[in-house]
């Protein structure tokens, strides 16, 4: 059985989904801090079966003892924690205790129980400002420009040391670039509580009507157009990495590093007119000031990841934007 920590989230249910489809049995904690037991019902839909799920924190560490007292695990897939850039600058010390103390328990209570494979959901946060691109693992970390990538850092920091003082553990850890999308099923997808941080949940928010207009974080960036460019994920395929992830240490005894993106860079401008290609719906928007944390311009290198996992992201960002707006349109009332 694999655990997936934060498995109600928008990036737990889809690797949930992938994991189970490939005949792996799962078991989902989540404490629901910023996802919705609805995900469970989608997944059922889904995989036509049902998932256990355990409403635990990870910095509840008696709860995690006496989840893996009852219950035996090959994995974990940590995916749990905060995830806001933006919402971390302003509220440092509630990060650090649900990213890295969580962390540190439930690394803890893996050890007690001797289970050692963990792949970890890390972020290309941890790279800061590039001094070049593409990205590779290779590049220099830790010069985060927000308390969300500092917490991830410090976490493959952590992870790094357990290894060489044991090395049992067999670790695998994926920097995200930016998942966005939904399942083409349209029955998961993401649903954050409030106003979105991230620029698809935000834009689809706008076109649907429950917000008036998109903010764009500043236009004077030295990019072609002027707004930030990312490397954009279809959910998917990042679920897939996961995957990829376990069935790599499956027989290895390290710790490893890959990047997850599709080695592409689109700028907020680009996905606003791909939307109206996808769409046929103009978006309203007005820019305002950059925001703290955020950097002009980064995309991954991901031939690693494709020689190491043989992984590779497929989906166009035509697809990424078309199965996020499906799922929009489908769940319009999912938090009320």
């Amino acid at each position: 059985m694999i655990l997936i920590t934060g498995g109600t989230g928008y990036i737990g249910s889809h690797v949930a989904v992938e994991l189970v489809i490939n005949g792996h049995e799962v078991l989902i904690i989540d404490n629901l801090s910023n996802s919705s037991k609805k995900a469970l019902e989608g997944l059922k839909k889904i995989t036509q079966k049902d998932i256990i799920f355990e409403k635990i924190d990870l910095r509840n560490s008696n709860a995690l003892e006496k989840l893996f007292d009852k219950y035996s695990f090959e994995a974990v897939i940590h995916l749990a924690g905060l995830k806001s850039v933006k919402k971390s600058n302003e509220i440092p010390s509630e990060y650090f205790e649900n990213n890295v103390q969580g962390t540190r328990n439930l690394i803890s209570v893996m050890k007690k129980s001797k289970v050692k494979k963990l792949v970890f959901s890390s972020s290309a946060t941890v790279y800061g400002i590039p001094k070049s691109l593409p990205i590779y693992e290779s590049s220099d970390i830790g010069n985060t420009t927000s308390i969300y990538g500092k917490t991830k850092y410090m976490v493959e920091n952590i992870l790094r040391e357990i290894w060489e003082k044991d090395n049992e553990w067999q670790i695998c850890i994926l920097r995200y670039f930016n998942p966005i999308g939904a399942h083409s099923s349209g029955l998961i997808g993401e649903s954050p509580k409030g106003i979105p941080d991230n620029l698809l949940p935000y834009l689809f928010n706008v076109a649907s009507g429950v917000l008036k207009e998109l903010e764009i974080f500043g236009d004077d960036y030295s990019t072609p157009d002027g707004s930030g460019i990312r490397d954009y994920i279809h959910i998917e395929d990042l679920s897939k990495g996961h995957l990829c992830a376990l069935e790599y240490l499956s027989d290895k005894h390290n710790i490893s590093f890959f990047n997850l993106g599709t080695g592409n860079g689109f700028s907020v401008f680009e996905i606003i007119k791909t939307f109206k290609k996808v769409t046929n719906i103009d978006i309203p928007y007005k820019v305002v000031g950059r925001r703290s944390g955020d950097i002009s311009e980064i995309f991954a290198d991901v031939s690693l990841a494709k020689k190491n996992l043989n992984w590779t992201a497929k989906k166009t960002l035509e697809e990424m934007i078309y199965d996020g707006w499906n799922w929009q349109k489908k769940n319009l009332n999912l938090n009320d």
